[in-house]
């Protein structure tokens, strides 16, 4: 009877242990699956972008994923965040989730802050509300803050900037942001894209030549205006430029007239359209007008800063409208060639 006892007492450990053995090997599996097996669901697409916007909470990516119905099992990505401690530490940004993706891979990529980067350049951009609009349709400063910091001196004197001259201090080129930068962060990066630009070298060049570098931004503004592309031309206009403003001539520059008016679909800017009211516009003032006139590229700049030491004191756009100029010492040249581009412009019934 004892050895039947034993025996049973025996087979009723082992059966134990095979049950406790295989619920542990069930959540193991379990575990494993939750941890490792993708859970990740995107169709037929290889990565989407999510955006998880400052101060969400781990309910908040919840319903951002929900949303995007990006989650297999939502349950076990509770779970795994839980033990990865990821409910308290969500970080806000730009985010590229991968197809078949597990819940160790998401929470990883996640709670690391891994976010995918944002280029934003200035390129053809011509007021600072341009920029503010692609600016803040790019990262996650928001553009009520980013308008008030761009339109308050105060704020803007710490760069060495106010409202009319800010233009000088955007470098037009492609810079990678975080999606979540604010406006007082992206401010702050361009002021060390600006120091970066204006290397001692151009500094003491723009002191010999006797312009600040805000003056150098905007006269290279409005040189850009005549001239986008020919970096050899842009040489020769600013030191016609150069010339009409130690002579203490009116620019008359065309460009300046559009920027003032504020239309920049003007292809011919009549003698009525010279005559606007403004301070920007260099036929009715001397001297260069408080800012720039558009966002300047590096190569206007060093045109101005390396300016071709010449006798010309007029320009005209050449009949051909390729977007070059003939350039003279005399009235007398200069009308002849406004002659010829008149006609053309004419023949071509622009107005």
């Amino acid at each position: 009877m004892a050895k039947k006892k034993s025996s049973f007492l025996k087979k009723t450990i082992i059966a134990l242990f095979l049950i406790v053995l295989l619920i542990s090997l069930l959540g193991g599996y379990y575990a494993y699956k939750s941890i490792y097996q993708s859970n990740v669901n995107l169709g037929d697409k290889k990565s989407q972008i999510i955006y998880i916007p400052t101060g969400s909470s781990f309910d908040d990516v919840e319903r951002i994923l929900d949303d995007n119905n990006l989650l297999n099992n939502r349950t076990t990505f509770e779970w795994l965040s839980e033990k990865k401690h990821y409910k308290n530490a969500v970080k806000p940004g730009k985010y590229r989730v991968l197809a078949k993706m597990s819940n160790n891979a998401l929470i990883n990529l996640l709670r690391a802050g891994i976010q995918e980067s944002v280029e934003i350049n200035f390129n053809g951009l011509r007021t600072t509300s341009q920029l503010i609009s692609r600016v803040c349709k790019r990262i996650e400063a928001d553009s009520i803050a980013l308008t008030n910091a761009l339109n308050n001196n105060n704020y803007l004197n710490k760069f060495g900037f106010n409202k009319n001259n800010i233009q000088s201090f955007f470098i037009p080129n492609t810079y990678q942001f975080y999606w979540n930068t604010s406006a007082e962060e992206f401010l702050d990066r361009i002021a060390k894209e600006y120091s970066k630009f204006w290397t001692d070298s151009r500094k003491k060049q723009a002191k010999k030549i006797g312009f600040s570098q805000n003056e150098i931004s905007t006269l290279a503004s409005i040189v850009q205006g005549e001239q986008c592309c020919d970096n050899n031309e842009k040489k020769i206009i600013a030191g016609l430029y150069i010339n009409r403003l130690k002579e203490k001539m009116p620019l008359q520059s065309d460009p300046t007239v559009i920027f003032a008016i504020g239309d920049f679909s003007i292809q011919r800017v009549s003698f009525e359209q010279t005559r606007f009211n403004s301070a920007y516009n260099t036929y009715k003032n001397t001297g260069l007008p408080p800012g720039p006139i558009d966002f300047v590229k590096g190569s206007s700049i060093d045109a101005v800063l390396n300016y071709n030491n010449n006798n010309y004191i007029y320009m005209c756009a050449k009949e051909d409208l390729s977007g070059t100029h003939y350039f003279s010492k005399t009235y007398q040249q200069h009308c002849i060639y406004a002659k010829k581009y008149r006609d053309a412009m004419n023949k071509k019934g622009i107005h």
